[in-house]
Parts: C-alpha cells; structure tokens; sequence
C-alpha cells in the first residue's frame, strides 16, 4: 500500500465510530513518519463532498482538521456525489468513489466493474481535456440510473 492509502485507511477507520473527526495534521504527519503536506494531500483528494466528505480546516496549533461525514440514504447519497463532480472528472477520481461506493455497500461488485469499465482511460480514447468531460457526463448517468 502507498502511503496516502494507509493514511486514508487510518481516518476512515476513525469514521467507525463517530460521523466526525478532528484531527491534527502535525500530529498525524508524525505517527505516519511523513510531511504534513502528505496528510494535505490524502484529505483534499480522498475526502472531498463529492466523496461523502464535509472537510473545515483551521490553520495555527499544528493545523486542526475536522471532517463530518455526509450520512445519506443510497440515493440522496448518490445525488449528492452527481452534484458535486462538476463538469469533468478523472480515472482516479472515479476509481475513489467507487472504492467508497463499495465500501459503504451503495453498489455491487459487478456495478463496480462496469462503472470503472466504462469510464476507464482505454474506452475514452479522447483528449486529456475532453475525457475528463466525457467521463463525467457518462460516470454521472451510470449513477443516476442506479437502483
């Protein structure tokens, strides 16, 4: 596993417990043996709205984070990420939300699959520009035809 994973691992892990979680970033930065940019990193790209996230950060006093999980039911769950992807998206942005889409049993294994399939690099043979574009529009009516 990378790094960012394990740290994405371990604050997931907190989430088990609790709708949300304050962290300090100069702390986690050291249990992980890391720079605090790394744990920047990890919160901006995996735990952002459109992921389920509410993220509010605070800077001074080693950098106090709180992140509130957004508890939906599957379909507002869902609504929820087709709001906030915008107007383009990228393969490991789709890869994440699947993960968490599995991993909070919004979607099967085999709607998994297809969702990744779909939007993947090697079926949109595009520009960089125009895929992430075209990945999103496609990647947002798979969601919303979701049951």
């Amino acid at each position: 596993m990378r790094m960012s994973d394990i740290i994405e691992e371990f604050i997931k892990e907190l989430f088990e417990e609790e709708d949300s979680i304050e962290i300090q970033r100069n702390e986690l930065a050291e249990q992980f043996k890391c720079v605090p940019s790394q744990i920047n990193y990890v919160i901006a790209t995996r735990f952002k709205p459109s992921q389920g996230y509410y993220v509010e950060s605070r800077r001074g006093g080693g950098g106090h984070i709180t992140i509130k999980k957004v508890n939906n039911e599957k379909a507002e769950y869902l609504m929820h990420i087709i709001n906030n992807i915008g107007g383009q998206i990228t393969s490991n942005e789709v890869d994440i939300l699947i993960s968490d889409f599995l991993t909070y049993n919004i979607i099967e294994e085999k709607e998994a699959k297809l969702l990744k399939v779909a939007t993947s690099d090697n079926v949109l043979q595009l520009d960089k520009g125009e895929k992430d574009k075209v990945r999103a529009r496609i990647f947002k009516n798979m969601l919303l035809n979701l049951e």
